[in-house]
C-alpha cells in the first residue's frame, strides 16, 4: 500500500519512528526500577517490603487487632490489593503467609489461623485461612495516627498510604528479609530481639561503637528453627561488610532408643530445612551406598511436641562417624549467604551492621520527634480552649448577656473576643459551651485539667529541647519492648569445629563408619551392673556400691557379648553398644544390665560370655538339671540355649573347660560337686542332663563351673523361709572348698550348712576366690567375719540380708 493510500485510509494514523535499542534501554530500565524500589528490595527503616508494609498497614485499618475475631484471608488480600497494592491478590497472600510462619521469622507478624502451610508444603488458599495482626505487629503501626511519618497517594490517588511504618523495633535485623530484584538481592538472617535491642541501645548512647565493638551484643543469627551455627568468621565478614556466609547444623543428640539400639534424635534443623527433604535425602544416600550404618529413619514430628527425627543406626557402628557423613550428604548441615541489600533514602545500598542499626535509629529518632511535636501541639491546643473556657466559667454572667442580647452568632463571638481579650477558637467553644459544664465542679476540673496539661506541655518541650532526652526516651522504649516481647536465644553458635569437606560417592563408599576395633572390658557386677571401659577392673582401696565383680571380659569393641537369662535365653549385645566408662569401672556411670537388655522384672541375668568359637558355657537349673552348652551361638539378638521344663529356671551359668568342677547348692543346705568332664556339650536344642538329685519340695540356687584351688570358698546365708521380704537377715557361713568332698553326677551331695534357730532354708549362695564380696540389695558393702567355719557347721548372725555376691 503506498504512503498516499495510506493516509486516505487512516487519515488519524500517527506512525513514530524510534529507536529500538533506546526503547528497549528505557523499557528496561523502568522495569528494573519498580522491580527494586515498589517490590523486591525491604527499606532500611521498617524492615518491610511495599506489599508487606501495606498488609499491615491495611490489616491496621481494619481494625483486625489480637483481642478481636481472625478475618478470611482472602478478604484482606482483597482490601490489600483494591487499595493499595494492585499485584494480584498471589502475591499479597503470599508475603500475608510468609509474615505468619513461626518457622520463617523470629517474631512472626501475623497471627494465622488455619494451614499456613510447613517446611516441606505450601499453605491452603486464602479463601480457607483466617487471619489477624500478631502483637508485634501493633508495634509497627504505633502511633501511625499522630503525623509520625509521611504518607503518599495510593497507585489511583484516591487514598493514601504510609511511606514507611513507625517500626518500634528493628525489625530488619529481628526478622531479616529475602528477595531478588533486577541486577540485585537481599538475603538477611533472623536476629534475636534483645540482642538487637542491647546493640541498639548501645549504638545510641555511644555513636562512636563500629560493627566490630557492636558484635558483642550481637553474637551472630538467631534462626527461628534453632539448630547450630558452626565457625564466626562469615558472620563477622558479614556484619562488618554487609556480605558474608556461614554454615548450620541440625541440633543432634546420640540417644538409646532400645535397650540395645542407638540412634541420631534430631530435634532442631537448619533454617528454611523440612525433615522430609531430611529424609529423602537420607533414603538416596543409603540407596546410593553414600550413607552407611542406618537401618530406619522415624519421624515423630507433631504440633505437641515439636520436630523430632530419629534416625537409627546399625549394631557396630559409630554414630559420630555416620552423623559427618549425613552433614556431608544431607541438608543436616546447610549454609546461608548474608548479602544486606536494603533501600536507604530511596536507593538500594550494601549496608553492615552499624549501618543497619544507625539508619533505622535515625528512623526512630524521627519518629518520636514527630510524635511529640504532634502531641504538643494537640496540648497546646486543648490548654488554649480550657484558658478560655476557665475565663467564660468566671464571668459567667456577662457571657450569658452579650450572647442574649447579641442579634447574630458573629456578633456574639466577637464582643466575647473584644470583652476578654479570646481568641477566634476560644469564642467559638464558648459559643458552644453546653450549660450542665457551668458548674462549680466543672470549674475545679478545668483547673485540674490546665495544670495537668501545663505539666505535659512542660515535659514534651523537655524532650524537643534537649537530644539527650531525646535519645533517652528511644532507648526507654526500645527496652520496653525488648522486656515485653524479647525471648531467649534459640540458635547455638560454636566458634570451631572440624570441617566437613564434601566427597565424592565413591569415596564416601569407602569411609569406614564402623568402631575401631579397639580393646576393651565388659564387666558385670554381682548386683546386676554392666560397664564396658578401657581398662581392667584393679582392687580398690575403699569398697563402694556395685563393686563386686561377677563376670569380667577382655573383648574388642567390635565383638559380640552374650548375656544368659534365667529364662535360657542368650541375648548378643554388641561390645560398643554397652555404656563406656574413659578408664576404669565407674558405678555411677554403669547401667543395670536387666534394664539395658529390656528383661522382665522376674527374669534374671546370670552370666556374660564373648560368644567365640572356642567358647563352652555351663548351666545349671532349679531342678538340678545340668547342661554344657557347645559354640553354637545364632547370628540373632535372642535365641534359646537350653530347652527347659515347665516351672524349671537356670540358676547360674559360667565359662567351664574340662578341668572345671560343676557345683550346686539347694535351699535346703546341700551341696554336690562333681568333675565337668562327666557332662558331654550339648547343642542348642538340648534339655541337658541330670546334675544333682534334689530332695522333694527342694531347689537348686547357685550353679557355677570352677576350677577349684585352696583360696576358693563357699558362702552359705541361711534364714528363715516364711519371714517377709528382707526382714530376717538371718546367718552367713564361709567355708573351704576343700572341706567338700567331690561325689558324682546326678548324686544328693552333702549338708552344707547346720540350720539354727528358726533357719530352714538357704536363701543365698556363693562359690568363687576369696576375698568374697557381699552386697545389700541397695548395691552396699556387707562386712562379714573371715572366720573360716566346717561344711556343716552354723552360721554366724549378720546385720543385713545378703543380696549379692563376688570377688573384689
Amino acid at each position: 500500500m503506498s504512503e498516499k493510500n495510506s493516509e486516505q485510509r487512516f487519515p488519524d494514523e500517527r506512525i513514530v519512528d524510534i529507536d529500538l535499542t533506546k526503547e528497549l534501554s528505557d523499557s528496561f530500565l523502568e522495569y528494573s526500577y519498580s522491580v527494586i524500589y515498589s517490590r523486591a528490595l525491604p527499606d532500611a527503616r521498617d524492615g518491610l517490603k511495599p506489599v508487606q508494609r501495606r498488609i499491615i498497614y491495611q490489616m491496621g485499618e481494619m481494625g483486625l487487632r489480637p483481642d478481636r475475631g481472625h478475618v478470611k484471608s482472602a478478604r484482606v488480600s482483597g482490601e490489600v490489593m483494591g487499595k493499595l497494592h494492585p499485584h494480584g491478590d498471589g502475591a499479597i497472600y503470599d508475603a500475608m503467609v510468609r509474615m505468619a510462619q513461626p518457622f520463617t521469622l523470629r517474631v512472626p507478624l501475623i497471627d494465622g489461623h488455619g494451614n499456613f502451610g510447613s517446611l516441606d508444603d505450601g499453605p491452603a488458599a486464602a479463601r480457607y485461612t483466617e487471619t489477624r495482626l500478631a502483637p508485634a505487629a501493633l508495634l509497627m503501626n504505633e502511633s501511625l495516627d499522630e503525623d509520625v511519618v509521611d504518607f503518599k497517594p495510593n497507585y489511583d490517588a484516591q487514598l493514601s498510604e504510609p511511606e514507611v511504618l513507625p517500626a518500634a523495633f528493628p525489625n530488619l535485623l529481628v526478622n531479616g528479609s529475602s528477595g531478588i530484584a533486577v541486577g540485585m538481592a537481599t538475603n538477611m538472617a533472623p536476629h534475636n530481639m534483645r540482642e538487637v535491642i542491647a546493640a541498639a541501645i548501645a549504638l545510641l548512647n555511644n555513636t562512636k561503637l563500629e560493627s566490630e565493638d557492636l558484635m558483642k551484643y550481637i553474637p551472630g543469627p538467631d534462626l527461628p528453627t534453632g539448630g547450630v551455627i558452626v565457625g564466626t568468621e562469615g558472620i563477622r565478614e558479614a556484619y562488618m561488610t554487609g556480605r558474608g556466609s556461614f554454615k548450620t547444623r541440625a541440633r543432634v543428640t546420640i540417644e538409646s532408643v532400645s535397650p540395645r539400639k542407638l540412634a541420631l534424635v534430631v530435634t532442631e534443623l537448619p533454617y528454611l530445612v523440612g525433615p522430609e527433604r531430611v529424609i529423602e535425602k537420607i533414603k538416596d544416600g543409603v540407596n546410593s551406598k553414600k550413607l552407611q550404618g542406618i537401618s530406619d529413619v522415624i519421624d515423630l514430628t507433631d504440633r505437641n511436641n515439636g520436630l523430632k527425627l530419629v534416625i537409627e543406626l546399625k549394631t557396630g557402628f559409630d554414630p559420630n562417624t555416620v552423623l559427618e557423613l549425613l552433614y556431608r550428604f544431607t541438608p543436616l548441615e546447610d549454609s546461608f549467604s548474608i548479602n544486606n541489600v536494603a533501600l536507604v533514602e530511596g536507593k538500594p545500598e550494601t549496608l553492615d551492621l552499624r549501618d543497619l542499626l544507625g539508619v533505622y535509629l535515625a528512623h526512630r529518632i524521627v519518629v518520636t520527634k514527630r510524635r511529640t511535636e504532634n502531641r504538643l501541639g494537640k496540648k497546646q491546643a486543648r490548654l488554649h480552649l480550657v484558658e478560655g473556657l476557665l475565663k467564660a466559667i468566671l464571668n459567667i454572667d456577662e457571657v450569658i448577656k452579650i450572647i442574649r442580647n447579641a442579634n447574630e452568632v458573629d456578633d456574639a463571638r466577637t464582643k466575647l473576643m473584644k470583652k476578654w481579650s479570646l481568641s477566634e477558637l476560644q469564642a467559638e467553644y464558648i459559643l458552644e459551651l453546653r450549660l450542665r459544664r457551668l458548674t462549680k465542679f466543672s470549674k475545679l476540673e478545668l483547673e485540674t485539667e490546665s495544670k495537668e496539661l501545663a505539666k505535659e506541655i512542660a515535659d514534651l518541650k523537655k524532650i524537643l529541647g534537649s537530644e539527650k532526652v531525646l535519645r533517652d526516651l528511644v532507648t526507654k522504649e526500645l527496652q520496653d519492648v525488648s522486656d515485653k516481647y524479647g525471648d531467649d536465644r534459640r540458635t547455638t553458635i560454636v566458634d570451631e569445629a572440624s570441617e566437613v569437606k564434601p566427597v565424592s560417592a565413591a569415596k564416601a563408599a569407602a569411609v569406614d563408619a564402623q568402631l575401631a576395633d579397639s580393646p576393651c572390658f565388659i564387666v558385670l557386677t554381682a548386683s546386676g551392673q554392666v560397664q564396658r571401659t578401657l581398662t581392667e577392673p584393679t582392687p580398690l582401696a575403699k569398697r563402694k556400691k556395685h563393686d563386686a565383680i561377677r563376670a569380667v571380659i577382655a573383648s574388642t569393641t567390635r565383638s559380640d557379648i552374650g548375656f544368659l537369662s534365667s529364662d535360657g535365653v542368650m541375648h548378643r549385645v554388641h561390645a560398643s553398644d554397652i555404656p563406656s566408662s574413659e578408664g576404669a569401672f565407674e558405678a555411677s556411670s554403669s547401667v543395670a544390665v536387666a534394664e539395658f537388655l529390656g528383661l522382665a522384672k522376674n527374669v534374671k541375668v546370670l552370666g556374660a560370655f564373648e560368644l567365640t568359637e572356642s567358647t563352652v558355657i555351663a548351666m545349671g537349673t532349679k531342678d538340678g538339671v545340668v547342661k554344657r552348652l557347645t559354640a553354637d551361638f545364632q547370628p540373632k539378638a535372642e535365641f534359646e540355649v537350653i530347652s527347659l521344663k515347665p516351672g524349671d529356671e537356670v540358676v547360674g551359668a559360667s565359662v567351664s573347660d574340662d578341668d572345671h568342677e560343676l557345683i550346686f547348692i539347694t535351699d535346703d543346705a546341700q551341696l554336690v560337686r562333681f568333675d565337668a568332664s562327666l557332662v558331654r556339650p550339648l547343642g542348642r536344642g538340648a534339655a541337658g542332663m541330670a546334675g544333682m538329685k534334689i530332695s522333694s519340695g527342694a531347689r537348686a540356687i547357685f550353679f557355677t563351673s570352677i576350677k577349684p584351688s585352696k583360696t576358693t570358698l563357699v558362702l552359705t546365708a541361711a534364714n528363715n523361709s516364711e519371714s517377709l521380704g528382707a526382714t530376717d537377715p538371718g546367718s552367713v557361713k564361709i567355708s573351704e572348698i576343700a572341706e567338700f568332698p567331690a561325689k558324682g553326677r546326678a548324686t544328693g551331695g552333702v549338708r552344707a550348712h547346720k540350720f539354727i534357730r528358726d533357719e530352714n532354708q538357704i536363701y543365698f549362695a556363693y562359690v568363687g576366690e576369696q576375698p568374697i564380696l557381699a552386697h545389700t540389695s541397695s548395691g552396699k558393702v556387707l562386712e562379714l567375719e573371715n572366720k573360716l567355719a566346717k561344711r556343716d557347721a552354723s552360721g554366724t548372725p549378720i546385720s543385713a540380708t545378703i543380696f549379692s555376691a563376688g570377688r573384689a
